[in-house]
This record gives structure tokens, sequence and C-alpha cells, in this order.
């Protein structure tokens, strides 16, 4: 008989989920550049990865609200963003997807809008008026459900350094395009 899918012996541990990451991060956002902007804070290593072990919307509240504290009190020079990372909670795309009002709620009441902001990752990712397996979807397709967390004044930064950063949306979609599922499967593998 196996384990069941979220029980301890068969729950990826915390560097095999970070490693996941990281090699999404390396190979899709920087290595297809999805995100012009995400290179620097990698290079740089003010990336924070926190994998937490919420299993429900309480105990993802809880860890978001610490991280989103965290962010805002750090030095930007040590930490840039957060990648928040839910091995074990989120699976849902609809679930995670209801999760993110909570979440900007969270943002509003601890008085960090305009200061965070929360973008959003996940495995089953789907946009609006797209088909579940659209080619286009995988631009915020990531191993593991993520609240990425980010600074606003880095953004701001960040757009004024690439002229046409309104852009990026459609030129990530149109890569995908190019890249077609085998494209994008083949990209994955490699190291």
């Amino acid at each position: 008989m196996s384990a069941p899918a979220d029980s301890p012996d068969t729950a990826p541990d915390t560097q095999a989920v970070i490693a996941a990451t990281q090699h999404w991060l390396t190979r899709a956002v920087i290595g297809l550049n999805l995100c012009p902007f995400a290179k620097a804070v990698h290079v740089k290593q003010q990336i924070r990865y926190v994998v937490s072990d919420a299993r429900d919307l309480e105990g993802v509240l809880t860890i978001l609200e610490a991280e989103l504290k965290t962010l805002a009190e750090a030095d930007p020079e040590r930490i840039d963003t957060t990648l928040l990372i839910f091995p074990h909670a989120l699976v849902d795309f609809l679930e995670f997807n209801d999760t993110l009002f909570f979440a900007e709620r969270l943002l509003g009441q601890l008085r960090l809008d305009g200061t965070l902001q929360i973008a959003s990752f996940h495995p089953q990712y789907r946009f609006e008026g797209t088909e579940p397996e659209d080619i286009e979807n995988y631009t915020n397709r990531a191993p593991y459900p993520i609240l990425h967390l980010l600074r606003e004044a880095s953004i701001e930064r960040a757009v004024a350094a690439v002229p046409d950063a309104a852009d990026i949306y459609e030129r990530n979609q149109e890569t995908l395009r190019r890249l077609g599922h085998e494209g994008w499967r083949k990209w994955m593998s490699e190291d």
C-alpha cells in the first residue's frame, strides 16, 4: 500500500522544493526572459525562498502575513523579493485563485498596498478566457503554488529600465506559442 500523497513519507523536502523552484526560475522565467527583472535579483541572491508547511487557508494567510512583514522590514539590498512556496496547500487552481482575494485583503489590512505587491504562479495556472492546456498559461505555471512578494519601488525601477515593459505579457505569450508544448517540455527538462 502506498502512502497518502500528503504524508511525510511522500511530501517533497524543503531543499527539493527550492531546487525545483530555482530550476523553474532559471529555465523558464530567466531562461525564456519571461520576466526581464528576475535575472538581476537572482544573480545578486536577493530572492528569499520560503517553503511553507501550510495545508489550509488559515495556515497560508498566517505565513503570508509573516512574510509580508519580513519583506517590508528587510533591507532591499539583502532581500528584494520573496517566493512563498506552498507544496502542501492550494493544489486546486480555483482554490488558489480564490485565495488571492484574501491575500490582497491582507496586504491592505497591513497597510502594505502601494509598498508591496503579490504576483501568483501555479502548476495549473489558467488565464481567463483560455482552455486549461493553452500554451499561453505556461507563462505563469510553476512547479508549486507560489505567491511572489515584490517591492513596488523595485518594480517601478525595473519598469523604468525596460522601455517596452507594457508589452512583456504579449511577448511572453508569443514566446510560448513559438515554443509549443513539446518545446516547453524539452526546454524545462534540460539543466
